[in-house]
């Protein structure tokens, strides 16, 4: 579960430890080093359920690659928050050069950060996951479109039954899978 910021990571890992079922592991990356979350899903392995919550440092630069990880949701659109300074700066740069500053800093930045959070799920040729974006903006903003260009081509789910299908896939998937490595 990717974040935005940490106290809205804080707050889903808390919901989520609220309801979780007795066997399913809530880790919150900030409670324990960033290392040792992604050890504990690596390890997993499907055995127990592991659920990490982070922001900022899952967004970019780690790998699980496999069936250690089939789900990543992200809570918002990652734009920067529009009080930070260095934004701040570079929107004034770009006016001043006459970019338009959303798209040019805001929207670039949101699709690059948009495009590493997602690239957390699929490392390598055969992963297969379900991503959810849970802001409807991506689906109703002008802009909308410009963040899907950022992404891999994928297959959209709209409804639940569509959702329930497709993980019903891809546990038949990661069952044949664990099959084949117990008999060979």
């Amino acid at each position: 579960m990717l974040a935005t910021t940490r106290r809205a990571a804080q707050r889903i890992a808390q919901a989520l430890q609220a309801r979780a079922r007795p066997d399913w592991r809530v880790l919150l990356v900030g409670e324990r080093p960033t290392h040792a979350a992604l050890e504990a899903l690596r390890r997993a392995g499907g055995a127990a359920p592991t659920v990490v919550v982070a922001s900022g440092a899952l967004w970019q630069g780690i790998d699980v690659p496999g069936e250690a990880l089939q789900l990543l949701v992200i809570d918002k659109l990652p734009f920067a928050p529009p009080d930070d300074p260095w934004l701040r700066q570079r929107l004034a740069r770009a006016q001043a050069l006459g970019a338009d500053p959303f798209s040019e800093v805001q929207l670039a930045d949101a699709a690059m950060a948009l495009r590493q959070g997602v690239g957390r799920l699929i490392r390598r040729a055969g992963d297969r996951g379900l991503i959810v974006i849970g802001d409807v903006r991506l689906r109703r903003r002008a802009y909308g479109p410009a963040l899907l260009a950022a992404l891999p081509p994928s297959r959209w789910l709209d409804t639940e039954a569509e959702v329930d299908a497709w993980l019903g896939e891809l546990a038949a998937l990661t069952r044949a899978s664990t099959t084949d490595r117990s008999t060979s």
